[in-house]
């Protein structure tokens, strides 16, 4: 009896396994070559654009990101939380989904009242002119309504793992994006041109994202009062750190663009395309790992054995690719072109930079998937204290200083998200703690 307990055992550990190896397969092959559209795209976009164009297309970019932070402001997370509680009931999803929707609409508005009229003065005070400012802006809005709903429409998948299907559509963007931006920047290399080429095959990708979501979530169900309020308990607590991760997310453009030079901003902007590689760990994480962590039962074994392994794959991967990065910086410089090349510490710096903001993203979305929000009030704080010593002892002036700032702000985020899910898994009470539920 106990020869046959221990075969099926070893049979169930066998099939995990080669799940996992399908499921991880399945979505590093996918993203590889998304990232690598990515890349050839952003590639195109440097080396057909100015250095003051790409500086332009740089400051749009990295407000888009901060329009999407902030009309979200934590409602992915309530979804996500929220929905992981109902994932195998079809009208229970699709009212939390519908729910998320209405709300991120609503919060749509208010970003678009505070992030367009920055916007606007940054392109301005770095010299764009005002038809092309105007135009810029407007560019803007095709891949801010496909922000919108994209990863709301992503989440009723990913709890089901359904993830072939949702590459599939990425893929299918990437192509499209790809092919826009190459017959369009050929003949106008202006960034208006490069960010519509960026935002219109979004939208076609987010109409496909839809009908996927319709199988697993009801789009009939009308938005839920109590799933509101749960929700919004959620983007009270996360609000104020949106607005903070605003900043702070990209602060080396937002540091660059006041202290630095139109120049600067470029090479920040170039040299970051080159770590997009790392996107590819990061959907990983997040497609593959976050939804199963949020799924996990109360145990704190389980928790902590499961969130030790996510920190080791996170630093082992980092750890090759900045080894790479440091013994061919010329190669990689290569990619970007003449405008490029001699930037060789500031490529180190920035892709040390860009693994701990890895790092720090993939642990804060593991630890809020649980629906354990760090107060604001204690972390925000601490980082604005931490950043304003080094904003007044450095000279942000420089490029290298500004990412050795980045580096300093994302390690101390990181130690802050630490100490923050060693307190959650103390407040958790002991429960079942020697039987280990493999979700």
């Amino acid at each position: 009896m106990r020869g046959l307990t221990n075969r099926l055992t070893a049979n169930a550990g066998t099939n995990k396994f080669l799940k996992w190896t399908k499921l991880v397969a399945v979505t590093m092959s996918a993203q590889s070559l998304i990232q690598l559209l990515g890349l050839l795209s952003g590639i195109l976009i440097i080396r057909l654009l100015t250095t003051t164009e790409y500086a332009f297309y740089t400051l749009a970019n990295t407000m888009l990101g901060t329009m999407t932070v902030l009309a979200d402001s934590g409602i992915s997370t309530g979804v996500m939380s929220q929905g992981a509680k109902v994932w195998q009931d079809r009208e229970k999803l699709g009212m939390v989904l519908n729910t998320g929707l209405e709300l991120r609409r609503k919060f749509a508005i208010f970003s678009l009242i505070i992030s367009l009229p920055i916007l606007f003065y940054l392109l301005r005070h770095h010299g764009a002119g005002l038809l092309f400012t105007v135009l810029i802006m407007l560019s803007i809005i095709p891949a801010f309504y496909a922000a919108l709903s994209d990863n709301l429409l992503e989440i009723p998948s990913k709890l089901q793992q359904d993830i072939a299907r949702l590459q599939k559509n990425q893929i299918a963007a990437g192509i499209g994006r790809f092919f826009m931006i190459t017959l369009s920047l050929f003949v106008f290399p202006w960034t208006f041109i490069a960010i519509l080429g960026n935002g219109i095959p979004r939208i076609w990708a987010n109409i496909r994202l839809r009908k996927i979501s319709v199988e697993y979530a009801d789009p009939l169900q009308k938005p839920d009062v109590v799933v509101k309020k749960e929700m919004l308990s959620i983007v009270k607590r996360t609000l104020p750190g949106a607005i903070y991760f605003c900043v702070s997310g990209q602060i080396t453009i937002w540091l660059i663009s006041i202290f630095g030079s139109t120049e600067s901003i470029a090479h920040i902007g170039a040299l970051g395309r080159l770590t997009t590689l790392l996107t590819v760990f990061t959907t990983l994480f997040t497609t593959l790992v976050v939804p199963r962590f949020a799924r996990f039962p109360e145990n704190k074994k389980l928790l902590i054995n499961r969130f030790l392994l996510i920190q080791l794959c996170l630093f082992t991967i980092s750890g090759i690719l900045i080894g790479l990065v440091f013994l061919f910086p010329t190669q990689l410089l290569w990619i970007l072109g003449n405008g490029y090349k001699g930037l060789t510490k500031e490529i180190f710096l920035i892709t040390i930079s860009s693994c701990l903001a890895m790092v720090s993203g993939v642990t804060y979305s593991v630890i809020i998937s649980r629906g354990w929000v760090i107060k604001s009030a204690i972390y925000v704080p601490i980082n604005l204290t931490f950043q304003l010593i080094l904003i007044l002892t450095m000279n942000l002036s420089k490029t290298r200083n500004v990412l050795l700032f980045s580096i300093a702000d994302f390690s101390m985020g990181f130690f802050i998200l630490i100490i923050y899910f060693i307190y959650c898994i103390l407040k958790m009470r002991v429960k079942n703690d020697n039987e280990l539920d493999f979700a």
